[in-house]
């Protein structure tokens, strides 16, 4: 299930973005991990509950796209000090590498 965040304006959700709120990067990464080995090329990360203008803005993320945002997110993990998850990141940027160089992905 996509992660649901409820500001007062976009602004704030702006403001999220450009300071790398974690939050979102939590709901990225944690899509993409939950979405590695599917077919569907857009998959639903979050939802941004704009109260001022009455509105949902859905974000979605292109299968295409997974190993540039996992990479993007391992620089906001390792700066909160998340190394665990660090790990997790890294395995699956190994697999998509792997995958992406049609080499086996047994074991990744």
């Amino acid at each position: 299930m996509a992660a649901e965040f409820e500001v007062d304006t976009a602004e704030e959700f702006e403001a999220m973005l450009l300071t790398k709120d974690i939050r979102i990067s939590e709901a990225l990464v944690e899509t993409i991990l939950d979405n590695l080995k599917g077919k569907k090329r857009y998959i639903h990360a979050l939802s941004i509950v704009c109260r001022e203008d009455n509105a949902i803005y859905d974000i979605t993320v292109d299968r295409k796209d997974f190993q540039h945002t996992l990479s993007k997110n391992l620089i906001t993990y390792e700066k909160e000090e998340r190394y665990e998850d660090c790990i997790k990141i890294k395995k699956a940027l190994s697999y998509l590498e792997k995958r992406e160089n049609g080499e086996s992905t047994k074991g990744v």
